[in-house]
Formats: C-alpha cells, sequence, structure tokens
C-alpha cells in the first residue's frame, strides 16, 4: 500500500514539486522525507500513469557528425534537453541503436534516471539504409521516400491496393522486402517482450499482461519510417511519404485496449515533438534548414 510507504502530505508535496518542474528540490525530496528518493518518485510516476497502458518515446538522435559517428555540441545541448524532459515522465527502459550518435543521445537520460541503455542492432541506420535505398545513375544511393519516381509509385493503385504487402510489386527490388520482413519480425518480438501479441492479418495486438512500462528508443530517421509502418500497421509508402522527424524530436505511441476487447490499437499520439527545445531556449531549425 502507498501510504505504507509515504504519507499524503509528501504526495501532495512531491506531486506540487513534479508539476512547477522543481527537479533539485525533488531530488532533494530522500533528505527531506526521511525517504528514499527513487521510492517516492516511483511511487508519483504510478500515480499519473494509472490506467495508462504501455508508451514508447521514439526519439531521433541530436544533430550529428556522421564521420566520426558522434553528436556535435548542438546535439548535445539537445541531448541533454530531451533527457530532463523525458526524465518526467518516469522513463522504466531505455533502448537503443548500436550507433554513436544514438548512443550519445541517451546518454544523459541514463545517467539522469540511472537506468543503463539496451542496445539494438535492428535499430542501427546502416540496415535501413541497406534495405530502403535505391541507387541512381550518379553512382548514389538515396532513401526510396526521397526519390521521385519511387514516390510517384509509392501513390499508385496498384501499390497501395497490396497495403501491408506492397513490397511484392514488381517495381520493387527483393532486397527490399527482405527489408520489411525483418523489421516486422523484429517488431514483433519486441513488442511480445511486453506482452503484446501482434496480429498483423487483422491489424491490431493481443495483450497477454497488464503492462504500464514507459519505454524510450533512440535511433534514427530513415530507420523511423520504416519502425513506424511496422509498429502501428501503416504500409511504408503512405507514412514514408507523408511524415518526417527532426533531430532529438520525441514521438509517443500510446499501447491501450480502449474497449476492454483484448484487441489493441496502438495511437500515435505525439510526432516529432520539439517542445523541449524551446523549453530549453535552443535552435528549433528543421533537419538545420529552417525553423518551424
Amino acid at each position: 500500500m502507498i501510504a505504507d510507504i509515504i504519507s499524503e502530505h509528501e504526495i501532495f508535496s512531491v506531486i506540487v514539486l513534479l508539476k512547477l518542474r522543481h527537479f533539485r528540490e525533488i531530488e532533494n525530496a530522500g533528505f527531506i522525507f526521511g525517504k528514499n528518493y527513487d521510492i517516492i518518485l516511483e511511487i508519483i510516476t504510478k500515480i499519473f500513469i494509472r490506467g495508462i497502458k504501455m508508451l514508447i518515446y521514439y526519439i531521433r538522435h541530436g544533430d550529428p557528425v556522421y564521420d566520426p559517428d558522434e553528436l556535435t555540441p548542438l546535439g548535445r545541448r539537445q541531448a541533454e534537453a530531451v533527457a530532463k524532459r523525458l526524465a518526467l515522465h518516469g522513463i522504466d527502459e531505455i533502448y537503443s541503436s548500436p550507433s554513436g550518435r544514438a548512443i550519445e543521445t541517451a546518454k544523459p537520460l541514463s545517467e539522469l534516471i540511472k537506468k543503463p541503455i539496451t542496445t539494438l542492432d535492428w535499430c542501427d541506420e546502416s540496415l535501413a539504409w541497406r534495405d530502403f535505398t535505391v541507387m541512381q545513375e550518379d553512382g548514389k544511393k538515396r532513401w526510396m521516400f526521397d526519390i521521385k519516381s519511387v514516390v510517384d509509385k509509392f501513390r499508385d493503385s496498384s501499390v497501395l491496393n497490396l497495403r501491408n504487402e506492397w513490397y511484392k510489386d514488381p517495381f520493387f527490388e527483393k532486397k527490399i522486402g527482405k527489408g520489411v520482413l525483418r523489421v516486422n519480425n523484429e517488431v514483433d518480438k519486441f513488442m511480445a517482450n511486453f506482452g503484446y501479441v501482434h496480429d498483423r492479418e487483422k491489424g491490431f495486438y493481443t495483450p497477454q499482461a497488464e503492462n504500464s512500462k514507459r519505454i524510450a528508443i533512440f535511433a534514427h530517421y530513415g530507420f523511423s519510417m520504416i519502425f513506424f509502418s511496422s509498429l502501428l500497421d501503416i504500409p511504408y509508402p503512405i507514412f514514408a511519404s507523408h511524415f518526417e522527424i527532426s533531430h532529438s524530436c520525441v514521438s509517443v505511441v500510446k499501447f491501450d485496449d480502449t474497449h476492454k476487447c483484448g484487441e489493441v490499437v496502438p495511437k500515435l499520439l505525439q510526432y516529432s515533438n520539439d517542445s523541449h527545445l524551446y523549453k530549453e531556449n535552443l535552435p528549433t531549425r528543421y533537419h538545420n534548414e529552417f525553423f518551424v
């Protein structure tokens, strides 16, 4: 029982501190109340998320230098800003692509909430680059969604009518279909670890147990297109043609059996949200191209 660990007055006090975002005072709560800070914050977090199921926070890495694979000074400040934001939401587990820029973006959150970073090899951008790029006449590879002829094909009824099996259209290279199935398999295994069994034919997940965890995944732009397509059962040609995500921006997906029928259709609550950059007075230049 909560009452056995922390009094109503202490709960109210920490809630006030959380709402005012007085992080330093919260850090001192353990000393002030004679209780363990981690226990207090965990209890308050559970109070806030009561009635809400699993949330996945997907964060693109901060402003990068691709060679070597690391963040710029701005990217490091973006990572610190997003860490402050996510720490307030009670992140339970942190995952990252094995790339340096993704891990470096995840590190401030890991240090702030004292939780380890687990790497997911299948989230690596190099694999998405291998599977979802097309060689052009100039000898350069480009993302499929950046090539006009491919995007035109994405909109063709012959592709749209295939829905999640769009890659079976003869226009697309065989490697693309292999890439889709690879990510689908990894996404389904990942979600099954949290008790959600994916029925791809019917487009929903079956919850095997109660789960209110909050998961942070730090990864990439190109990979995000196939990841969200797979996770949300939205055909890649549709998703990749209409969505983009900028550096350090946060996207949130909710898994909740809203209708209490044993079926979970995930909902995208936020996409490419950069409110943490505004809060820390950091520039909000989208892809370093223009301000939004």
